[in-house]
């Protein structure tokens, strides 16, 4: 076995010299190919193989799911039932926990009239931590219940890592790192985690991309935002099941139009600031794995939905006091929340939103999930006489300030494009350790969902079609 080692070894010596003049790429694939050949001799040589037949799954489905022809139809598929099964699960859910919420203030409105407690108090308590908490509840705890542990089942069955190989050549192409669609994959869970996974990618100028494109995927505190802007807005012609297939539709749709934002903008980094020549990726793919689907579910709900909750409600309490104290803070007639957002109006409305939308995203810096609740304390603190029972109502006070299916287009658009959130900047410090590159993860995203809403505002208005 040794000799034949040795000669496999001079083979390959043999043919580096052959090789020597060719190009560095040609000779890498030529080294490779013959390593696996040598690979396979050697195991033909000393492995004894059982009688037991290799499951169809373990021998063709890659066949199947990382060929040019059939690859991505799938990816894209995967991606729509997971999506179509979180909107098509939430709904219900949410109506229920918001209704339950909505009894317990009216329950809280008849204590605190009972202890004669002063209209501050209440307002603080009930219309601003209760609230704001109850919000971020319904609207986020459905959708990530369903979604995690569906995202967990495709991980442990072993589906992942073929997405990172069907995605290799084109992070190739951009310049980029075939390990940079892992870390894109982590995004979609959370944006500040994936930025301390882009670790796996060896080289720092792809690291450095990995690292500034990862926000262009949208995190656990921005899916619901999405499925709840598709169902009410780009879906409202539509009922019943095609409701939310439409919605679907859109939902993927953007999703893929962050995937192609980082692609390009990891194109056009590699070409101006982060110039480089892209490196291999080599990457063995595991077998297949039988998937525990009720260990799956219980760990996923438990470590990633309740983790997030639980990080969503600590960080909307706070805001949510904020928002209420600025909503009941007068200087002279107008409240300071309207001052603000008078502020920022003229500037928003170019963007195709309005002064109290791009207030939320500031307020909502330290983390995505307090966007939708703080703007809809925003808009029910300004003389809004809508309470919200059920999810169903909350068109109502989008309408009720002038909103249109463009604002809910571009606030989704802004959502999934802008700066990443607080967590997610630290992170980006603490990898990077460079203030510059931190600022230019702010500026970068920022900069594009200011052109891109602002674009898709001003031809839409142009032509009429709002």
């Amino acid at each position: 076995m040794a000799l034949n080692t040795s000669e496999k070894l001079s083979q390959l010596d043999q043919l580096f010299h052959d090789h020597a003049r060719q190009s560095s790429d040609e000779v890498r694939d030529h080294i490779v190919t013959r390593i696996y050949q040598s690979s396979q001799e050697l195991t033909n040589t000393a492995v004894e193989r059982s009688n037991k037949k290799i499951s169809w799954i373990d021998e063709n489905l890659d066949k199947i799911v990382t060929s040019k022809t059939f690859g991505f139809p799938i990816m894209f598929l995967m991606l729509g039932v997971v999506i179509y099964l979180t909107i098509a699960g939430a709904n219900v859910p949410s109506e229920m926990i918001a209704s339950a919420f909505a009894k317990g203030e009216d329950w809280l409105a008849v204590l605190f009239t009972w202890m004669h407690a002063p209209d501050w108090l209440y307002g603080i308590l009930v219309e601003g931590f209760y609230r704001g908490t109850s919000w971020v509840v319904s609207v986020m705890l459905p959708p990530m219940a369903i979604f995690f542990p569906m995202f967990a089942l495709l991980e442990n069955f072993g589906y992942l890592p073929r997405v990172a190989f069907n995605m290799d050549r084109m992070f190739k192409n951009a310049g980029a790192h075939g390990k940079q669609s892992l870390t894109m994959a982590m995004g979609f869970g959370c944006n500040a985690a994936a930025v301390m996974a882009s670790r796996i990618v060896e080289s720092p100028r792809e690291r450095m991309i990995a690292i500034l494109t990862n926000n262009f995927v949208p995190c656990n505190g921005r899916w619901p935002l999405l499925i709840l802007m598709a169902g009410l807005f780009m879906a409202a012609g539509f009922t019943g099941g095609m409701n939310t297939l439409v919605s679907t539709g859109v939902v993927v749709g953007i999703v893929l139009f962050g995937i192609a934002t980082t692609l390009v903008v990891s194109w056009a980094l590699s070409k101006t600031l982060l110039r480089g020549v892209p490196t291999h990726f080599t990457l063995e793919l595991p077998p297949y794995r039988k998937p525990k689907i009720w260990n799956t579910i219980v760990r996923a709900t438990l470590d990633k939905s309740w983790f997030v909750l639980k990080r969503a409600v600590i960080i909307a309490a706070p805001a949510s006091l904020v928002t209420w104290i600025l909503a009941n803070v007068f200087v002279g007639d107008v409240s300071v929340l309207e001052h603000i957002a008078g502020f920022f109006d003229p500037f928003a409305q170019a963007l195709g939103l309005d002064g109290y939308i791009l207030m939320a995203f500031i307020l909502g810096f330290p983390a995505n999930e307090i966007v939708l609740p703080i703007l809809l304390m925003s808009y029910l603190s300004t003389g809004s006489l809508i309470e919200v029972t059920n999810l169903s109502e909350l068109k109502l006070i989008f309408l009720d300030h002038g909103w249109t299916w463009l604002t809910a287009l571009n606030m989704m658009l802004f959502s999934l494009l802008h700066y990443p959130c607080g967590t997610t900047m630290f992170n980006i410090y603490k990898e990077t350790k460079s203030w510059k590159w931190t600022f230019m993860a702010f500026l970068l995203p920022s900069a594009i969902a200011i052109i891109v809403t602002f674009i898709i505002a001003q031809v839409v208005t142009g032509f009429g079609w709002v």
